[in-house]
This record gives structure tokens, C-alpha cells and sequence, in this order.
């Protein structure tokens, strides 16, 4: 350190840096820059004080350097003259330590177990009510193991496979809950959308990853039931009335869904007629009257609950229907109407959304 290497060279044996008078009355020779006067101090008695007096000032110089200075080839302390003593005791902190390969196996035991026990009883479950209720217990015990798991250090090997499983777990358990079936209008069965989730495939492909590393992560899913895309014939009547007047009713459906028309008047329901994707169909002998024109979209109509199960979209036409049949010089007039379910250029009729519940049924 500079501060040291200045120490050893301005000492000579003398009491030159001790601010001592000079042995033997010899006065000192001034230096080169003009100093100030040093504070008049008493006279030693004797040479040997004075020569004393140096060497105590030239061990005290040394010593403070030895001190501070590494020693040759280390390097030098923190730039505010501490030591690397104080560097020394500084700690890092302290990471958790990887549990060994069969305690990690009894870790994976203990947070699978219940839900495995969870899963069983959804796979056995009954449509309704007792699949609903199994549906909410297995997604909370998925939910429990990933947090178990996210906080479990495992061996090395392990350690990807480990935050996958985790991850996926709580991609199930919101899967599990998104299943439960509402029992109303698009409903689609439970079974089918765990079929459609990813959360089951990936919890699956977790589990083989870490099975394959010797660490039993298996879990017995629930059965699932794959998507149905059940269709009526184009032009097929789910419900039909009366009908023995001349009005004509056109539909053209431009959609990419299947749709369901239905025409009310009052609460009651006069017909429903199927109408599939790009199709169009035409219904005849319309009596006379203002009809409100109802129409739902979708996708796999369930005939027993009269509603499509995916994709479900519930619209009404703003304005009525009406249709009216008179006799006219030279014969009868009655009105033909048609009606698109999709929007096209230049057309006149706006719509609303209908809540599921308010739609009228087509049985």
C-alpha cells in the first residue's frame, strides 16, 4: 500500500519524523517545501531518550504498516483499509440440500396418495350431483400435492421432472373444476371436457418422465368420453304446430355452426326447424299472425335437454314476424319472409343474446 511504502522510506534512525530536537545541538537541514514551525516540545536529557524515542516511533510505523500490508502475492484488502479478516467472515446464504433419492420417492408417495384415492372415486362417480361433488374433492387434493411438491428440493436427476409434475397438477385441478356440469343449456358432459382439457395429458406425461428415473409418480386418471358431434337432418322439425295457412318462412344459415329456429306467439311455441351449417330450408303453410323469431347455434344437439352442448350462442331477432294472408283482386296475397342467420351486406335485421334461461324450448 502506498501508505506503507511511504512509512519505510521517510524513516532514517533518526528523530527526524518524531518531531524530536536533533541529537548533539546539529540543527536539521530544512526541506525543500517551507513547513510550519513545530510546537516547541521539552528537551530530552540525554542522547539515549532521544535515539529511544525514534526507535519507538520507527517500530510503531512499522508495525502499523505490517498490519495493514497482505502478505506478497495476495491480494490487497477492501479499498476502505479493513482486513480481509472482516471479508472472511461474511457467509452466503444458505441453499436447501437436494433430499436423497428415497426419501424423495416417499415425498412423491405422500403428496400423490390422496389424490390418487380422489381420482378413483371421480372415475366411479355418477353423472349429476356425486360426479359434481368428486369433481371439486379431487381438484383440492391436486391442488395440495403441487403445493407439496413445489416446495420439495429433489435429487438432481429429478429436479425438471419434479417442477413439471407440480405444474401440471394445478393444471389439472383447474380442469377438474372447470368439468362440473351445470345441468342447464350447453352443458357438455363432464367426461367429455376432461377429455378435451390438457391438464390430464399433461399430468400423464409428467408422471412418465419421473416413473422412467425410478420415481413412481403414476396416477389413475378418471375416464373420459370423447367429444360427440351429434346432427339433426336439415329441415328436420324438433317441434311443429299447426300450420295451415300460405305464409313461407325461408332460413338460410351462413354460419359455421348448425342453428335451431324457433317462432313463438305469446309464450307458445308454434315450430322448430333445424337448420344445418351452409344449409338453408324453407317452411310452408305459416298462419297468419306475429311470431317472435328465436334462433340458438352450436355444436352436438342433445335432443334431451333440446340444446346444443358446445359453442352455444342464444339470439332472437329484434323485430317480429309477420305474416298475413288476404284476398286480392284476381286471387290471395300472403307473405314470404326469409331470414339469415349470418350477417349479410345490406341487411335490415338486428339481434339481441337471449340468456340461456329465457329460451324458449323447441319440445
Amino acid at each position: 500500500m502506498t501508505r506503507c511504502t511511504s512509512a519505510h522510506t521517510t524513516t532514517n534512525g533518526t528523530a527526524a519524523d518524531t518531531g524530536a530536537p536533533p541529537a548533539h545541538g546539529r540543527s536539521r537541514t530544512a526541506p525543500a517545501q517551507p513547513l510550519a514551525q513545530p510546537p516547541r516540545r521539552p528537551r530530552f536529557s540525554s542522547r539515549a531518550a532521544v535515539l529511544g524515542a525514534a526507535a519507538l516511533a520507527l517500530s510503531l510505523s512499522l508495525t502499523a504498516c505490517s498490519s495493514s500490508s497482505p502478505p506478497d502475492g495476495e491480494g490487497t484488502g477492501p479499498a476502505d483499509g479493513t482486513g480481509s479478516s472482516a471479508t472472511g467472515s461474511a457467509h452466503s446464504p444458505s441453499t436447501p440440500s437436494a433430499v436423497a433419492p428415497a426419501a424423495y420417492r416417499h415425498a412423491l408417495t405422500e403428496a400423490l396418495g390422496p389424490l390418487d384415492s380422489a381420482l378413483r372415486t371421480v372415475d366411479g362417480a355418477r353423472d349429476g350431483g356425486p360426479l359434481n361433488k368428486a369433481l371439486d374433492t379431487a381438484a383440492a387434493k391436486a391442488d395440495t400435492a403441487a403445493r407439496v411438491l413445489q416446495a420439495t428440493t429433489p435429487p438432481d436427476d429429478a429436479l425438471t421432472g419434479n417442477g413439471q409434475l407440480a405444474s401440471s397438477l394445478s393444471a389439472l385441478a383447474q380442469d377438474l373444476r372447470s368439468a362440473r356440469g351445470s345441468g342447464g343449456r350447453c352443458s357438455a358432459s363432464p367426461r367429455v371436457a376432461l377429455g378435451m382439457a390438457g391438464g390430464p395429458q399433461r399430468v400423464e406425461q409428467a408422471g412418465r418422465a419421473l416413473s422412467a428415473l425410478g420415481y413412481d409418480a403414476t396416477l389413475r386418471l378418471p375416464r373420459t368420453e370423447r367429444a360427440r358431434h351429434r346432427r339433426l337432418a336439415n329441415g328436420a322439425f324438433l317441434r311443429d304446430g299447426s300450420r295451415g295457412g300460405l305464409g313461407r318462412l325461408t332460413v338460410k344459415n351462413g354460419t359455421g355452426t348448425d342453428a335451431v329456429m324457433t317462432l313463438t306467439r305469446g309464450t307458445r311455441t308454434a315450430f322448430s326447424v333445424y337448420v344445418r351449417s351452409g344449409s338453408e330450408t324453407t317452411v310452408r303453410s305459416v298462419n297468419s299472425g306475429s311470431y317472435t323469431v328465436y334462433f340458438t347455434t352450436g355444436e352436438d344437439w342433445n335432443g334431451t335437454k333440446s340444446s346444443f352442448t358446445r359453442e352455444c350462442r342464444f339470439e332472437k331477432f329484434d323485430d317480429r314476424a309477420t305474416f298475413r294472408t288476404m284476398r286480392v283482386a284476381g286471387g290471395t296475397q300472403y307473405t314470404v319472409l326469409t331470414f339469415s342467420l349470418n350477417k349479410v351486406l345490406g341487411g335490415n335485421a338486428a339481434t339481441s343474446a337471449v340468456p340461456p334461461g329465457e329460451f324458449p324450448s323447441s319440445r
